[in-house]
């Protein structure tokens, strides 16, 4: 069982809000085939057959909370990298990047939105 789960499906206040973070954040993560689905921005990993994709459609009284979600980097620098892209695309509370622990680093931001999300990679202990 390699694989841990199959995709997420995100729910935000206003598509047309987050649509260009979204768009910017989402290919560089690796999902860069646009699934252009009516109503939903969904972003699917390009490698041979859909692995793995990354939805996100309106739901009007949706309201962020405390739950973030983490995408994983190759390296320190990759965090660097992405993390930059993320700020370019207009990501919030940005906090780092930066050692977390020892053997963790990464950067920490929210869409513009409020969903909270987090880019890290972790060195060999």
């Amino acid at each position: 069982m390699p694989r841990r789960f199959d995709h997420v499906d995100l729910r935000v206040s206003s598509l047309a809000k987050v649509q260009p973070f979204y768009e910017a954040l989402l290919p560089a993560l690796g999902f860069t085939r646009d699934a252009k689905i009516e109503d939903w921005l969904q972003f699917e990993a390009s490698e041979g057959p859909v692995t793995e994709f990354f939805g996100v459609t309106e739901s009007a009284q949706h309201q962020a909370n405390e739950n973030r979600i983490a995408f994983w980097a190759e390296s320190p620098s990759e965090v660097d990298r992405l993390g930059a892209i993320a700020v370019a695309a207009g990501a919030l509370a940005v906090e780092g990047p930066d050692h977390e622990a020892p053997h963790y680093y990464a950067i920490f931001f929210e869409d513009p939105c409020g969903n909270r999300l987090e880019i890290c990679h972790r060195l060999p202990s």
